[in-house]
C-alpha cells in the first residue's frame, strides 16, 4: 500500500499531530514519524518514555473499509500481527501479544500500540494507529511523574538488546507497514492468529486485578469484541473489556 511519509524532528505526540492532519482524498495511508516525543502516550494516562533518536515512534492514518464500530478491535489485532511478523523478519522469536495492545519479547515489553478510531455512523471512518518500538535504546528509566508501578507495569527491552547490534529504524518501519493487512473478510483468521500469540495463554493460572481486587485466572482467548476471556479458580468464565482488568507481575 502506497503511503505518504511525514518526518518530524520533535512533536508532542505523533497521534496528536495526526488528529489535526487532513489528507488529500487520494491518499490511502499517511505515516508520521518523529525522532522525539515530548508527550508520548500509552493507553489511558500512561506515558511512553523514549530516548531521542533511538527508537521508532510513528502513527499511521488509515481508512478501513467495511469495519463496524463494534469490531474495531480488529485494527488492534492487525497492528499486533504486523509487528510480530516484522520482528520475525529480524530473527526475533518469542514475540507475544499482551492484551490489549503491548508487544512482548518473553516477559519484557518491546512495543506499545495506541489506536484512536473515528466513526461514521456504525462503521469506522478512519483510524490513527500509534506505534512505539524500542529499537536501539539500551537504558530505560521510569520517573515517578509517569506513575510507573512495578507490580503491574512491564520492564522494557529493545531490539538492539535482543539482537546485540544496532538496527536501522527505517527498515523496521517498512517491515511493519508492509505486513499490515486490514480486511474485514480476514477477521476470523486475524483473531485466530492473535489468540495464538496471547501472552500467558495456555500457561496455567496467573494473578490479575479487577475492581474487586486480585484473583487467579487462566487466559482463554480474546473474543470478537476484543474482550479478554478468563477462567477463574472457581471454573467460571469472565469477559473483560479494556481497562477492566490488569495483569499482575509476579
Amino acid at each position: 500500500m502506497e503511503a505518504k511519509l511525514i518526518r518530524l524532528d520533535e512533536v508532542d505526540s505523533t497521534n496528536r499531530w495526526m488528529r489535526d492532519y487532513v489528507p488529500p482524498a487520494e491518499e490511502p495511508m499517511t505515516i508520521c514519524t518523529a525522532d522525539f516525543q515530548t508527550a508520548g502516550q500509552g493507553c489511558g494516562a500512561n506515558s511512553w518514555e523514549s530516548e531521542r533518536g533511538k527508537n521508532l515512534l510513528f502513527s499511521l492514518l488509515i481508512h478501513p473499509e467495511n469495519i463496524a464500530a463494534r469490531a474495531q478491535f480488529q485494527i488492534s489485532m492487525a497492528a499486533s500481527l504486523a509487528i510480530s511478523d516484522a520482528m520475525a523478519d529480524f530473527g526475533i522469536e518469542g514475540i507475544r501479544v499482551k492484551w490489549p495492545n503491548d508487544i512482548y519479547w518473553r516477559d519484557w515489553k518491546l512495543c506499545g500500540i495506541l489506536i484512536e478510531n473515528r466513526l461514521s455512523g456504525t462503521t469506522i471512518r478512519d483510524s490513527i494507529v500509534g506505534i512505539g518500538v524500542n529499537v536501539n535504546q539500551t537504558e530505560f528509566r521510569f520517573p515517578k511523574a509517569i506513575g510507573h508501578d512495578p507490580k503491574t507495569d512491564p520492564s522494557p527491552v529493545s531490539m538492539r538488546q535482543i539482537l546485540g547490534r544496532e538496527i536501522e529504524r527505517e527498515t523496521v518501519l517498512r517491515s511493519i507497514v508492509g505486513h499490515l493487512k486490514l480486511c474485514s473478510c480476514m477477521a476470523d483468521y486475524t483473531r485466530m492468529r492473535y489468540n495464538a500469540l496471547l501472552y500467558r495463554r495456555n500457561q496455567g493460572a496467573f494473578p490479575f486485578r479487577d475492581k474487586n481486587g486480585e484473583f487467579q485466572a487462566e487466559i482463554l482467548e480474546v473474543d470478537e469484541l476484543g474482550r479478554l476471556l478468563l477462567k477463574k479458580a472457581d471454573g467460571q468464565a469472565a469477559a473483560y473489556a479494556f481497562k477492566e482488568v490488569r495483569f499482575i507481575r509476579e
